[in-house]
């Protein structure tokens, strides 16, 4: 009688507390890595369910895209029933609850900035929507566009909060959601200066 499949604990045990310096900016490989994004690991924790984006992050082609594109849509979908208040305290709960779950699942990955966590990705574009708002499809699609280059890019202070960030553990998930805020910022100077020429 075959055996049951190994728990993903055991196919991907915790790095140990010097794994930093075990690890440094170099990720697993994809090979090791890739089994963990089904649906068994997505509801493993909830951490998971949260990082990577309510399955978002589990696209195969440009998650960090796909979760933006998550994010723009749940956007769309609560906006009609949400005022400055309450989006202010959603992103308020969403960051600490985001440096959680990215910390957590980014350990549980062993991997220092796994790619389908989007989480980092979804509040910043939520910060970004709730703070160019009112503005139409296409003043929308120019903040994406806005904060997908500035994230995938990484330009000048984008890098530096990037890099400044890494290993595993709370400074990690620090981390992952740093770059992308500071991403968020400088798209959100860009809409200010163009409002204003």
């Amino acid at each position: 009688m075959p055996s049951s499949p190994p728990e993903v604990q055991d196919l991907f045990p915790r790095p140990p507390a010097d794994a930093s310096n075990n690890f440094g900016s170099i990720a697993l490989p994809a090979f090791v890595a890739r089994p963990l994004l089904n649906a068994r690991f997505l509801f493993s924790h909830p951490a998971h369910l949260i990082a990577l984006g309510f399955g978002s992050g589990m696209s195969r082609v440009a998650p960090g895209t796909a979760g933006t594109l998550w994010a723009w849509l749940v956007f769309a979908l609560l906006q009609p029933a949400m005022n400055d208040t309450l989006w202010a305290g959603l992103i308020a709960v969403s960051l600490p609850l985001g440096w959680w779950a990215c910390t957590v699942t980014a350990r549980h990955m062993q991997v220092q900035d796994p790619g389908a966590v989007v989480w980092d990705e979804v509040v910043a574009f939520w910060l970004i929507l709730w703070l160019v708002m009112p503005t139409g499809f296409w003043g929308q699609l120019a903040a994406f566009a806005l904060f997908r280059f500035f994230d995938a890019v990484k330009p000048g202070p984008v890098a530096w909060a990037d890099k400044g960030f890494k290993g595993f553990g709370a400074r990690g998930g620090f981390g992952i959601m740093f770059d992308d805020l500071v991403a968020a910022f400088c798209a959100l100077l860009v809409i200010a200066i163009w409002r204003l020429v």
